[in-house]
């Protein structure tokens, strides 16, 4: 028996949302191969993340090659395309342009996911969860 009060689902979801945020936040590595020109990578920018408008909220937003006011757009519009088909919706459309992917690990009661958008060189990846 546990010594600790703290559910077991609760700490399974928490080691869920880890690998999620840390995924998010963690930004390629340019490597020349040997004899190569280095490439210049565009550095990632952490940014706050707009008001969820549902029942859940935004856990981190990443974007790369690109502002923020243009990742919170991408966040939010993301959220309108997915919640058009319910709660448990996905997004199949691009979003202002954006090609749109997302990894998820759902219990009865929650999704918690990472949304990776591109365009080009630009990146915006956001985490939410999304309460049922």
């Amino acid at each position: 028996m546990r010594k600790d009060r703290t559910p077991s689902h609760a700490l399974a979801r928490g080691a869920r949302y880890a690998a999620l945020a840390l995924g998010a936040t963690l930004a390629p590595a340019a490597v020349p191969a040997a004899g190569a020109q280095p490439v210049a990578v565009a550095a990632s920018h952490h940014c706050s993340v707009p008001h969820y408008p549902g029942s859940g909220y935004f856990t981190s937003l990443v974007v790369s090659g690109t502002s923020c006011s243009t990742g919170r757009t991408v966040t939010l519009d993301y959220y309108k395309c997915r919640i058009h088909q319910g709660a448990k919706g996905t997004c199949h459309s691009k979003v202002i342009g954006f090609t749109c992917s997302e990894k998820r690990v759902s219990v009865p009661t929650e999704i918690d996911a990472r949304v990776t958008c591109r365009r080009g060189s630009a990146t915006v990846v956001h985490t939410y969860q999304q309460n049922l």
